[in-house]
C-alpha cells in the first residue's frame, strides 16, 4: 500500500505494526504513537478512532505518515462485520429477557466494547452476547437468551 493508495473506507481497514530495529530512531508525534500502539492486526480503524477519540481524518493523516515510514502494513486478516439482521434479532431476544430497556443496554454494551452497531466485527459477537447475558437477572431467561443467540449465530454462519 503505497503513498498514492487511497485508504477508501478507512473504518473497516485493519493494520498491524511491522517490527523494525529503526523504530527507536523515528520521530513520531503523539497521535501517531497512540495509533501505532493500538494497531494489533485485529481492531479496525473505526474501533481505534472511537477508542482514541480521534476523527477519521486525523487517523487517516497519521496512517499515511506511518505507512510512509514503513512501520505499519495492512493486516491479512480482514474482519467481517455483522449485519442489521443480527442486531434486530439480538434486540428482539434481549427485549424478551429484560424488557424495553434492551436497546439502550445493547448500545451501551457495544460502546463498552469499543465498537459501533454499524460496524460491529463478527469476532466480538460472543463477548457481546456474554456481556448482555450477564445483565439478565432470571437464570432461565439468561439461558434461553444464550441458546437463541448461539442458534442464530450458527444460522448466519458467524
Amino acid at each position: 500500500m503505497g503513498e498514492n493508495t487511497s485508504l477508501g473506507n478507512l473504518g473497516s481497514i485493519v493494520f498491524k505494526r511491522i517490527v523494525t530495529k529503526d523504530l527507536g530512531k523515528l520521530s513520531l508525534d503523539g497521535q501517531m504513537l497512540s495509533i501505532l500502539m493500538e494497531l494489533d492486526g485485529e481492531k479496525d480503524m473505526a474501533a481505534i478512532s472511537g477508542k482514541l477519540g480521534m476523527t477519521m481524518e486525523t487517523v487517516k493523516k497519521s496512517l499515511n505518515s506511518l505507512l510512509k515510514l514503513g512501520i505499519i502494513e495492512l493486516s491479512q486478516q480482514r474482519i467481517a462485520n455483522v449485519g442489521k439482521e443480527f442486531f434486530q434479532f439480538l434486540n428482539q431476544q434481549f427485549s424478551l429477557a429484560v424488557g424495553p430497556i434492551a436497546r439502550i443496554l445493547i448500545e451501551d454494551a457495544v460502546q463498552d466494547l469499543g465498537q459501533t452497531i454499524n460496524r460491529f466485527p463478527v469476532n466480538v459477537i460472543a463477548e457481546l452476547v456474554d456481556l448482555l447475558a450477564r445483565q439478565i437477572r432470571r437464570e432461565e431467561k439468561g439461558v434461553m437468551f444464550r441458546q437463541n443467540m448461539l442458534k442464530k449465530i450458527k444460522e448466519l454462519g458467524l
